[in-house]
């Protein structure tokens, strides 16, 4: 069985626990630790460069992980393109949530109109 790493900044929702285990043979569920999280939900907007802001990432996953461990990737689209190409340089297979979007317009007892979006996983795809 495999771990699942996650980088992303949401909780997985039991669908998504239940493809990760029974499609992916995942049996143990990762997140970053509080101080690698914080670093990953706060991609700074005004650095040249993320090579040294991911670095700490980069060094817990080498630490952490094992061949073909499963990574969830989501989020910053620069940090996720180089944790995608870290996780393939290190054997692993990563992966992001898709989803089924359905919007709901309503108006309010104020009269204002209002749009609730909601988002039901349907799997996980690898990054080719």
């Amino acid at each position: 069985m495999k771990k699942m790493i996650l980088l992303f900044s949401h909780t997985l929702s039991e669908k998504q626990r239940e493809e990760a285990t029974q499609l992916w043979n995942v049996s143990e569920f990762v997140s970053l630790p509080k101080e690698l999280q914080n670093i990953w939900s706060n991609i700074p907007y005004d650095v040249e460069t993320l090579d040294n802001i991911l670095k700490p990432i980069r060094d817990y996953m080498a630490k952490i992980s094992n061949k073909d461990d499963v990574v969830l990737v989501q989020g910053d689209f620069g940090a996720v393109s180089m944790l995608v190409n870290e996780s393939k340089s290190l054997g692993l297979v990563p992966v992001y949530a898709t989803t089924k979007r359905t919007a709901k317009e309503y108006i309010t007892k104020e009269g204002k109109q209002m749009k609730k979006s909601i988002f039901e996983h349907r799997r996980f795809r690898k990054y080719e």
